[in-house]
């Protein structure tokens, strides 16, 4: 089951939209994540210094883990859960502008359908075999010369 996402996360809302969130809120330090309109796949965390919405990207790597593009020279770091990375980003002198400080949290609940598990998803009609004469109970189909 995939780790819950935190409050900050807003979904897929505009550059422009995130802005306002920011600006509405008014506090340096104030952050929140988003899709990443132009990376499908990626998510931006957006942090509010001074009037200026500052953007990084955000990534999930094929191992499921998290990491954020920072300025060059500081190192990679790579996190289990979002919270995890938020946790880190919050201690000064990590490499954003501004330490993470104000959470802009979003009004409405997310909402994730879980995928089922292979095993227990139903076949539709255009799944099941078009032969017939094969018993329910054989995982073997026999084939006949024609």
């Amino acid at each position: 089951m995939a780790a819950a996402l935190p409050v900050c996360y807003h979904g897929s809302i505009s550059k422009t939209e995130c802005e306002a969130l920011l600006g509405k809120k008014n506090k340096d330090g104030a952050y929140l994540i988003r899709d990443s309109e132009t990376f499908q796949g990626a998510m931006c965390l957006c942090v509010y210094k001074q009037r200026v919405v500052y953007t990084y990207r955000l990534l999930l790597t094929h191992s499921g883990h998290y990491t954020l593009l920072t300025a060059g020279g500081t190192e990679e770091m790579f996190f289990k859960t979002l919270d995890d990375l938020i946790r880190h980003y919050k201690k000064k002198n990590q490499g954003l502008v501004m330490h993470l400080r104000h959470s802009v949290k979003r009004k409405t609940a997310m909402l994730i359908k879980p995928q089922e598990p292979p095993e227990k998803q139903t076949p539709s009609s255009e799944d099941e075999p078009d032969y017939q004469n094969v018993p329910e109970s054989s995982e073997y189909v026999e084939v006949l010369p024609p």
